[in-house]
């Protein structure tokens, strides 16, 4: 009680947040009359809004929290996640967004495996059932499931930080506010509070860049660290790990956003290609910002902060520290890096969800009400993925960047190459993604990744399989 007393600025703006999340969740329940509308919002969303959306999506607490504490450890090397992740949000939305939105509409697509049902199996009887959608929707739910985890962690170092409440009742928290209004309102909701919530991370964005920078000395204080013989390790590519590892890192990354279901989701909803158009410039612009703000921060935390032990609690030190964030600033940040967790927790909540229920229940028991059902697997996939977060393996990058390597090697093929005619058979598409994630694995566990990020020979494998086995039809 004490906290909300001495930080009733942003005990003010949390309680009002939680409202507008309410009303925006009254919102979506009342469009969300059918599957269609709980999913896609009955495909009349606007470009603008979607836009906000997606780049809010993407840059959650794995970019808050994770991507700007790992320049701490890697240096100016990592920035090139940060060029790759610019270069492929434009190309999302310029080759991959218009097709895919005419497919998804023209298939009645909902999820990614309605739309590789569409266009690997088309009209096959049992087409629902087979191994190839199944094996599309498991992975779909287990990437999630572990992105989904590590937004836990870092809501709840957030909460456990800014609130002083233990880790668990942190992720407790967490647990329920994106419950309610994700369940409840569906994907209208979800992107008319992504709307809202990515205003609220470019503001939150700039100013920890502002504030960081100028405690730290200014731009120009970063010449300090070259000038530190202990700190040169930063400015050389291949000074935290090889290169050709990190750039391995950035493409898993990057790759997330043309094959990532949560980010595909919001053109799904777009009622036109002029609405593609309009939203392009939106996420590229937005993501631009946040990224430019906040990858910097990890090296400015060399001047800032000493033995580092866990690079996903340095910004939510800085921001806690009275020292660098005058107290008001503090509670705005509060809310701002808040909205940054809950925009990307309830896109792949939704997603996963949805996934679940229509692609891996519902083709072997039929339901009275596909609404509810898909609610009620939003509650369970929320509650497993919250329990799991008490426990989380790894860091917040280390298990992000595996669930997007895990994206691309399934994903990339049937999409990018079948929105441009080039359609493999159905079990030369399951061939592809089994091989392609039997080479992941087996990579990691030779240890292999150390040389090499295992995303290379295991993207190679799989698009070799299907582009060799496919064949060229009309679009």
């Amino acid at each position: 009680m004490a906290w909300f007393v001495e930080h009733w600025i942003a005990s003010s703006l949390l309680t009002a947040y939680v409202v507008v999340l309410l009303h925006n969740a009254y919102l979506g329940n009342k469009a969300a009359t059918g599957v269609a509308g709980y999913y896609v919002g009955n495909r009349e969303m606007g470009g603008t809004v979607v836009g906000i959306s997606f780049f809010a999506t993407f840059a959650s607490t794995n970019t808050f929290i994770g991507h700007a504490g790992k320049g701490y450890e890697y240096g100016v090397a990592w920035f090139t996640l940060a060029i790759l992740l610019i270069i492929f949000c434009w190309v999302s939305w310029r080759w991959i967004g218009p097709p895919l939105r005419r497919f998804a509409a023209e298939w009645d697509a909902l999820t990614i495996p309605d739309y590789i049902r569409g266009r690997i199996l088309g009209h096959e009887p049992t087409a629902d059932r087979h191994p190839l959608l199944l094996l599309s929707a498991s992975v779909i739910v287990f990437a999630s499931l572990l992105y989904l985890l590590a937004i836990f962690k870092g809501a709840g170092h957030l909460f456990q930080i800014f609130l002083g409440v233990p880790y668990e009742v942190a992720v407790g928290l967490t647990l329920v506010v994106v419950v309610l209004y994700t369940s409840i309102g569906g994907f209208v909701s979800v992107i008319r509070t992504d709307a809202i919530q990515g205003v609220l991370m470019l503001f939150g964005a700039v100013t920890i860049f502002y504030f960081v920078t100028n405690a730290a000395g200014g731009i120009s204080a970063v010449g300090q660290l070259m000038e530190r013989p202990s700190k040169q390790h930063l400015f050389d590519l291949n000074g935290a790990v090889p290169f050709a590892v990190l750039l391995g890192v950035s493409l898993s990354g990057a790759l997330k956003l043309i094959v990532d279901p949560r980010q595909l989701s919001r053109f799904y909803g777009l009622k036109s290609d002029a609405e593609v158009r309009r939203g392009k410039w939106i996420a590229v612009v937005g993501l631009t910002i946040i990224l430019g703000c906040m990858f910097p921060i990890g090296l400015y935390a060399h001047l800032l902060l000493d033995n580092v032990s866990d690079t996903d609690l340095i910004v939510p030190t800085l921001v806690n520290d009275a020292a660098i964030f005058p107290f008001w600033v503090t509670d705005l940040l509060i809310v701002s890096i808040v909205s940054a967790a809950m925009s990307s927790m309830d896109s792949v909540l939704l997603v996963a969800s949805s996934t679940l229920y229509k692609n891996i229940i519902a083709p072997f028991r039929v339901v009275k009400n596909e609404v509810t059902s898909s609610r009620l697997a939003v509650v369970g996939f929320a509650c497993t993925a919250a329990l799991m977060a008490l426990n989380p393996p790894g860091d917040i990058v280390g298990i992000t960047i595996f669930s997007g390597s895990l994206y691309a090697i399934c994903f990339f093929p049937p999409v990018v190459f079948g929105l441009y005619g080039r359609v493999a058979s159905p079990s030369a598409t399951l061939l592809a993604m089994l091989l392609g994630m039997a080479v992941l694995i087996g990579w990691i566990s030779l240890g292999l990744s150390s040389q090499l990020h295992e995303v290379f020979p295991a993207l190679l494998t799989s698009c070799a399989i299907y582009w060799l086995n496919s064949n060229r039809q009309p679009l």
